[in-house]
């Protein structure tokens, strides 16, 4: 049986421009947070990654030879304004060839303004915390829509602020290295102030942009149907996937989520007047990331150690995932991804969906040259049909890029996790493409499984 997706539907892969770019001194380029971070940790770095500012033209022609007709990547604002404030041509210049070379090879660009790499002269004055940040944002964004504005239609403000805030201000396991639960709340709102305001920036250029920002969702499964189990959840729900949510759909943080964070201090007091009026921009599409569900208990003692991102969140606790799990430790459950997208459409009111992120890390079998993985097969194809049910059941999803093109630097992790649907060898460069993308590239020529 096949499942055909609607006509028209975007697909496409996904990066970063951190976790692929390398060349972090090279012209003109400031230090982001994760520079510093990384250096600081005894890390590795990202530097030279996948090398892809030198061998992007490389990176294009395996896109075009894969057939993939949307390629979602992100700009990095140290290098085009290594201070956060002054342009540097020649990283701007950057995007500007790799965008020509794109629509050289019929592959439309989308572009993402921030993937987590703040310049390191930002986290100086303070950081997402320094509410100042939202405007320097809002400036950059016009920036670069102004250089690649007359080509570039598709625009992503923020990839995941729920990772920029609470993992990089609150358990301090990515950059800036931050544990500070109440600052880490209100970075989330300066975050989300950002977009607002850089979403209004983009439009007043003028062009046909359709402009959107990208969510990290998280379905929550408990394993008893009881009134303290429901609650944890909710806990969690509210936190990991409603606290941005709900603002950008113009209906502000749950009342439920305020009292739950009340205890840290910080959060109201940050919400100026007129912010929850700018944060609820317009949306043209939401853009979807997901890759596994979590399972949430109650907690007794609400001061008990806690694996929830925020554990100042009281009186819930994460379990470990269970059953197939990925190679980076993630449970595989792509019905939850069905209920999400179904969930989704519903909650916001008919909202576009793209989904921005999709994909599983696991050991590739290099034989002869030839890459084998067919768990990441196996992964894209339950979780593509777990798209198309939704989509069966009214969920309105225009796209699907796959996470990622290329084996990368995966953040705190390193070289250790590979996500590609191509083999990097991080010593010699060589580009090899694996099972998976093979098998891609057939869904994208067939529109369908």
């Amino acid at each position: 049986m096949t499942l055909g997706f609607p006509d028209g539907f975007r697909w496409g892969t996904a990066t970063a421009a951190y976790q692929i770019e390398g060349s972090t001194t090279a012209d003109g380029r400031g230090p982001s947070i994760w520079d510093t971070f990384t250096t600081r940790s005894g890390l590795a770095t990202g530097d030279p990654a996948c090398d892809h500012y030198r061998r992007y033209r490389e990176d294009v022609r395996l896109l075009s030879e894969l057939g993939v007709p949307y390629y979602r990547f992100s700009v990095a604002w140290s290098r085009v304004m290594p201070d956060g404030r002054t342009v540097e041509p020649r990283g701007l210049a950057f995007y500007d060839r790799l965008v020509d070379t794109l629509l050289e090879h019929g592959i439309t660009p989308m572009v993402t303004l921030y993937h987590w790499d703040l310049p390191e002269a930002l986290q100086a004055e303070g950081g997402w915390p320094n509410r100042e940040l939202a405007d320097l944002f809002a400036d950059y964004a016009l920036t670069v829509h102004k250089a690649l504005g007359d080509r570039v239609r598709q625009w992503t403000t923020i990839n995941e602020p729920f990772c920029a805030a609470f993992i990089g201000y609150g358990n301090g396991d990515h950059a800036p290295g931050i544990q500070d639960e109440g600052a880490a709340l209100v970075a989330g709102h300066n975050l989300l102030l950002a977009h607002g305001k850089a979403a209004q920036a983009l439009r007043s250029n003028g062009g046909e942009q359709e402009v959107s920002i990208v969510l990290n969702f998280t379905p929550v499964l408990t394993d008893v149907d009881d009134a303290a189990h429901r609650e944890a959840a909710r806990k969690f729900d509210f936190l990991h996937n409603r606290f941005f949510l709900d603002p950008l759909l113009g209906r502000g943080y749950p009342p439920e989520l305020l009292a739950d964070l009340a205890h840290l201090g910080t959060l109201e007091p940050a919400i100026a007047d007129g912010d929850l009026e700018i944060i609820a921009q317009p949306l043209d599409v939401l853009g979807v990331n997901y890759y596994a569900p979590a399972r949430a208990v109650p907690l007794e003692d609400p001061e008990a150690d806690s694996n929830c991102p925020l554990p100042g969140l009281r009186g819930m606790d994460v379990q470990p995932p269970r059953g197939e799990l990925t190679s980076l430790g993630w449970e595989q459950r792509p019905e939850c991804f069905t209920e999400l997208l179904v969930w989704l459409q519903e909650h916001c009111d008919g909202l576009p969906l793209v989904i921005a992120e999709n994909g599983a890390a696991f050991e590739d079998e290099v034989i002869e040259g030839r890459v084998h993985d067919e768990k990441r097969v196996r992964y894209f194809a339950d979780h593509l049909a777990a798209v198309h049910a939704a989509i069966e059941r009214g969920a309105d999803v225009r796209g699907y890029m796959a996470w990622s093109l290329l084996d990368n630097f995966e953040w705190a992790m390193g070289y250790t996790q590979r996500f590609g649907l191509v083999h990097v060898d991080f010593e010699t460069q060589e580009r090899v493409l694996k099972d998976s993308a093979l098998f891609y590239a057939d869904v994208v020529a067939r529109n369908g499984l």
